[in-house]
């Protein structure tokens, strides 16, 4: 009998299709991580202008005899992308719907509970996936949340991307210098 409760519960939950949607919040269920996904011509790009200027700093390095640098990321591990926390979330609306969204990243422990009135802003995402919260007010605490995430410039890191940018700058440099003469 309680399988199917449970069961009857789950056809009830609606996906809300308005981008600003205000309720209760009933529960936040246990979170979980999910992989972003990184598309392979951007990383591409990143790691080919990176790997110039890499060339032409681990040749100023043997010539200084300075030493090694840092242990780098091989391309599996800058392909695969970075996890990020995923939250369901429960709320009822003002139209006393029971409604699930998804919260990704993290927010403090104290900034949502159970029966605290909010004002949500919501992204679509994949057909199959709930839409992802943009941004929260608590109505009932007067906070404004807005969950963060792992993003491609926060997994390549500014090291790689620093790299990337002046390997770009050489390459353009080259190529205006090959040009004009």
């Amino acid at each position: 009998m309680v399988h199917m409760d449970s069961d009857l519960e789950y056809r009830r939950i609606a996906r809300p299709t308005q981008r600003i949607v205000t309720g209760r919040v009933v529960r936040l269920l246990d979170g979980y991580p999910r992989e972003l996904r990184i598309g392979q011509p951007v990383l591409v790009a990143v790691v080919t202008a990176a790997s110039v200027m890499g060339l032409l700093l681990l040749a100023l390095r043997s010539l200084l005899s300075s030493g090694g640098g840092g242990a780098r990321r091989s391309w599996k591990e800058l392909r695969k992308g970075p996890e990020f926390l995923v939250t369901p979330l429960r709320l009822r609306d003002s139209a006393d719907q029971l409604c699930e969204v998804e919260l990704h990243g993290h927010l403090p422990q104290s900034a949502l509970h159970p029966a605290d009135w909010v004002q949500i802003t919501l992204r679509p995402q994949d057909p199959d996936l709930p839409p992802r919260v943009e941004r929260i007010v608590n109505l009932t605490t007067g906070q404004l949340l807005r969950p963060r995430t792992a993003t491609l410039w926060s997994h390549l890191g500014p090291p790689l991307l620093i790299q990337a940018v002046l390997g770009a700058l050489l390459i353009a440099t080259i190529a205006i210098i090959t040009v004009l003469t």
